[in-house]
This record gives C-alpha cells, structure tokens and sequence, in this order.
C-alpha cells in the first residue's frame, strides 16, 4: 500500500499565544482567527515486505533506517516527530515514511503542526487505525508538545485539519472552531506574505512569555487581554468585510504583541515593514511567535505586486498568500510492498 497525504500551513491574523493552555482561561472570550493557505506540507507512505523503518525527510536531507520498530523505539532519532508518530501508530510491518513541506525552515506558519497532522492522516491509514478527526488534532498536539518539550497552542492543527478561514474559540468548556464566511479573493488580494530568511524559534519565544503570564507580570497580563480583545473584534471585522478595520486591528495586535517579549520583532522586519508602505503597505505583524520568520502584509487593493517585488529586493522570499479551501487530505493505492530501503 501507499499512503499519500498532504496538510496546509497556515497565517495567523489576530490571538496567537493566547491559544496555550491555561492561559486563555485567565482571558474570557479569547479566541484565535487565522487563514490556512496552499503551501502545504506532505507525506509519502509506503509498506514495505519486511520489518525495517526507513525514515526520509527531504527538506533536511536525512535518511534513517532501522531494522525493526523495537529497534527504532530503543535509538535516538534526529528525526523525533516522525519517529514519536510511528512509535504510536505502532504498525505491524515495515514502512517506508518520505516528508517533505513547501513551509520554509521556521518561518511561524505552523509548519511543523501541519506535517504532524499529514503524518497521522497518512499513518491513521496505512495503519488502519480508525481516527476522527478530533482524535487526529489530540494526538498530533500531544505528540508534538513530547518533542519539543514545551506546552504547544491549540491554534495551529485546525487550519491543516480543516483548511479556511477560521475563528478558534478557547473557553471552559473546551476549544472550538468556527468557519468564517469571507470572501476568499477579497482576502488573497488585499494580503502579501513574505518569509524574511532568519528562521525562528516559536517553541522558545512563545515559553518565554507564557512564564511570565503565570508569573503574573502585570505588563503582560494586559497585553494579552489587549490581544484578546482585538482577536473578537478581529474576527467581526472579516465578517463585516470592513477592511479598514481589519488593516487597523492587525497594525494594532502587533503593537501590543511586540510588548510582550524583546525579541519578538527584529531589525529585518522593522525595515520590510515600513519600507513597503510608500508602496502600499497598510498593516503588517509577524506570523507566529516571531524572532524571524514570516510576516503577513495587508496592502491597499492594486498595489500587491508592488509591495511584492520592493519585499523581494530586500532580500525577502514572497510565498504566494492563496486560501485553501480544504484541510488534510489522505488517498491510498495499492502497490507492491518494497523489499529495500531506498
């Protein structure tokens, strides 16, 4: 058998951070609005006729190949997420597992929940293991919050579950997504995305302020209400399709969210941000927890290719902002088990 699945980053607008538990608990109403978009991360699974495991990321250009799952379950990998999924689908026979991701190394686009939820489509499958949905998005958080040992948000597993526009609401009660009803061309054409080449930490930075919310550090505390605040309004901006506002609110939540911690904003940014703007740059912030990565430019309608191109001569790599409609996709063929590792 082999097992195709692919699974979308996505761009946040507005509440990030606050989707870590338990900090929306201390912030009644929060909530998370983001876009998945088509840059995809995706996976190739294979059955294989013997027992070994053969582990190929082509992004990081590494091959592991084990004997067996016990064998695999007693070694260190420097590929732990892929090993970490395995382990817990547990599959009777060989597989052959090839990653690769159009998400660039750390660019706070939700690359790495996107693989994670493309590897337990595709192993859910190859495995036969019954999974909904919402078993999917439980076992890809638990799993990444074991590989990189810190508490992991909510808001990165929907978009490649479900694709859209979406608002996460973040309550008592548990966590639940909305799909908003915007427009998709009247969204893709007023926004520029644009991976800056300093890859970040979100795992660091996101830690670093999430301690100093439980440390009851009053200027953050209010920021993420601030933050919270702007996310509700947020999101009744894109229903009313009042641009203006939503250009506002994300120039806003940028404001409050470079507050929180010094290294959320770099001298890069800063630069791209106000020099595209005698070319139509109307808003901007940083996708993520920041330190690098990508930022998410909104730009008055017609001017996009232009904010594009000067984002591009300052040595910017522009990702095409497209929405994808869809989440995770999984299809299946039956081939020959292969003998050898490749």
């Amino acid at each position: 058998m082999r097992v195709e699945s692919r699974a979308p980053a996505r761009v946040d607008l507005a509440g990030g951070t606050v989707d870590i538990w338990p900090l929306y608990l201390f912030h009644p109403g929060a909530q998370t609005v983001n876009i998945a978009i088509r840059c995809y991360a995706s996976c190739m699974i294979e059955t294989r006729a013997d027992r070994q495991i053969v582990l190929v990321s082509q992004d990081q250009q590494l091959q592991e190949t084990w004997e067996s799952l016990d064998d695999l379950s007693r070694s260190a990998s420097k590929l732990p997420l892929l090993k970490e999924l395995v382990m817990f689908f547990d599959p009777q026979r060989g597989l052959n597992i090839t990653t690769s991701s159009q998400v660039p190394a750390g660019a706070g686009l939700g690359g790495s929940s996107a693989l994670n939820i493309a590897l337990c489509g595709g192993l859910a499958r190859v495995t036969g293991k019954r999974c909904t949905r919402g078993t999917i998005l439980e076992i890809a958080k638990n799993v990444e919050a074991i590989v990189i040992r810190v508490p992991t948000g909510w808001q990165d597993y929907f978009p490649p579950l479900y694709g859209g526009a979406n608002s996460v609401h973040l309550g008592r009660d548990g966590v639940k997504v909305e799909h908003l009803a915007v427009p998709f061309a009247d969204v893709e054409k007023r926004f520029v995305l644009c991976y800056t080449g300093q890859p970040r930490n979100s795992a660091i930075n996101n830690w670093e302020v999430m301690k100093a919310h439980i440390d009851n550090d009053e200027r953050v505390v209010k920021n993420f209400s601030k933050i919270t605040a702007i996310a509700t309004q947020m999101r009744e901006a894109l229903l009313a399709r009042d641009w203006n506002n939503v250009a506002e609110l994300l120039a806003e939540e940028w404001e409050n969210r470079k507050r929180n911690f010094k290294g959320i904003s770099t001298p890069k940014i800063d630069r791209m941000i106000e020099h595209t703007r005698k070319q139509g740059t109307l808003a901007a912030k940083v996708c993520g927890a920041g330190g690098g990565g990508c930022v998410v430019f909104m730009v008055r309608p017609g001017t996009k290719l232009a904010v594009e191109s000067a984002l591009t001569q300052m040595g910017g790599e522009v990702i095409n902002f497209a929405i994808s409609k869809t989440g995770l996709e999984v299809s299946a063929d039956q081939v020959e088990p292969t003998k050898k590792a490749r």
